[in-house]
């Protein structure tokens, strides 16, 4: 039999009680965590998310301008820069989970400082270079180098479940502000200062991310029942049998499949872009920065306005067969591209498609788990994605050397193909 308390006026609420009825990220229950901006309301925490997002996408499309023309410099050649890449890769997929996990059980607070301590170490040792060996010794720090993956964590905390695509979706708008404008602003440090002076540019404003985070970011964002369950849990960050749990949990193996089936050929794309804009298209670095700042405000809108739209009128299943579809013509179509102004033509679908595609799939493995595991469901996610980097370099160094850029195209149009027939079978039932 249950016995129930009776409390004087005078008896305090427990601490238990506290959490429970104070409004969640303000300790000490005093006001509103909103802020309004034109007439709509945003979480403060929320805000500064987005604000630190721009801050690293900004500082890390710097170092993505700069760092070919660095290497290029030190004489570095196609595959070395392509080993160079995967050594990127496999740093960040062995980073991936652990850095979710450590989020989960560390809270937001301290896995952003983390994520904008690697990006400012990586940078700055970038900065530093002077020689092959410690281009690839930039490389290492970045294992945490995870500040989107923790903004998602923490928007997918605060945020409703069924607003999640359209969120993370607003967030990778505030990315690809910061990826129009690092790639302006670092190719003309690199025309007119230096690839270090970019690199070094890129660290300091990491540093200021840092001071952000730990002025306005809370230290935990999930909300009490999603902690309680997870301090029930073990609290490891090196838990590898829950990884794997989480990996086996229901329809999450299916949709990380299709995550590596439609990201292999663009993973291979990027990883060789930037010899293909100074070898096959001949551009300058500040030419290159234009053509990225058009994929990235093409990015933005797509997510800033496009996800909010499509997510309100379609489901998520029919989302993710048609924008697999738009990719299986848009990567044939870039087989025959002979000039840039071509190229930047069929960027607009491939953009449209990858976009819808990657925010629709990771909102929906999100959801496949508790919320006390969108931290490590999202590591997962983002592991996948530096496990295609990690082959995609290799494989885009010889395709280019021996089969040439069409070939890119085709081997997207294929395995586009494959991923969009079984998505059709797969979702043939109206949802």
């Amino acid at each position: 039999m249950q016995k129930r308390s009776v409390k004087s006026g005078d008896d305090k609420p427990t601490a238990e009680e506290t959490m429970k009825t104070e409004p969640l990220l303000s300790p000490d229950g005093a006001g509103d965590q909103t802020v309004k901006i034109f007439n709509f309301k945003v979480h403060k925490v929320v805000l500064v998310v987005h604000i630190n997002i721009f801050l690293y996408a900004t500082c890390f499309w710097i170092q993505t301008g700069t760092l070919p023309y660095l290497s290029k410099r030190l004489g570095v050649d196609p595959v070395v820069f392509g080993y160079l890449q995967t050594t990127f890769a496999v740093v960040q997929l062995a980073g991936g989970p652990l850095y979710g996990r450590f989020g989960d059980l560390f809270g937001g607070r301290a896995a952003m400082t983390l994520a904008f301590s690697a990006s400012a170490l990586t940078y700055f040792l970038l900065g530093l270079s002077y020689n092959i060996p410690l281009l690839f010794v930039s490389r290492l720090p970045s294992m945490f180098m995870h500040a989107m993956q923790g903004g998602q964590m923490i928007v997918t905390d605060l945020g409703e479940v069924h607003k999640r695509a359209d969120a993370l979706g607003k967030l990778g708008m505030s990315y690809g502000v910061g990826m129009v404008i690092g790639p302006l602003v670092g190719g003309l440090i690199t025309k007119h200062v230096s690839e270090e002076f970019a690199a070094f540019l890129a660290s300091a404003g990491s540093l200021l991310s840092i001071v952000l985070v730990l002025a306005f970011v809370p230290k935990h964002t999930k909300k009490p029942e999603a902690k309680v369950a997870e301090e029930a849990s073990s609290s490891s960050v090196f838990n590898f049998k829950k990884i794997i749990n989480l990996v086996l949990a229901p329809g999450v193996l299916f949709l990380l499949l299709i995550k590596i089936g439609s990201g292999i050929p663009i993973g291979i794309f990027q990883s060789m872009f930037q010899v293909v804009a100074i070898d096959t298209f001949h551009l300058a670095a500040d030419q290159n920065g234009f053509v990225m700042s058009y994929i990235g405000i093409t990015t933005m809108i797509v997510q800033g306005i496009g996800i909010g739209i499509l997510t309100k009128r379609f489901s998520e299943n029919s989302i993710l067969k048609w924008s697999a579809f738009i990719l299986v013509w848009s990567y044939l179509l870039m087989a025959f591209c002979t000039n840039i102004w071509q190229l930047c033509a069929v960027f607009l679908p491939l953009v449209i498609g990858l976009t819808t595609k990657n925010v629709v799939l990771s909102a929906a493995v999100t959801k496949t788990v508790s919320d006390a595991d969108t931290g490590a469901m999202l590591g997962l996610n983002m592991a996948v994605h530096s496990l295609v980097r990690t082959v995609s370099p290799t494989i885009g160094g010889y395709m280019l050397e021996h089969l040439g850029f069409p070939s890119f195209g085709y081997l997207g149009f294929v395995l586009c193909s494959i991923v969009t027939v079984v998505l059709f079978i797969k979702f043939r039932q109206p949802s």
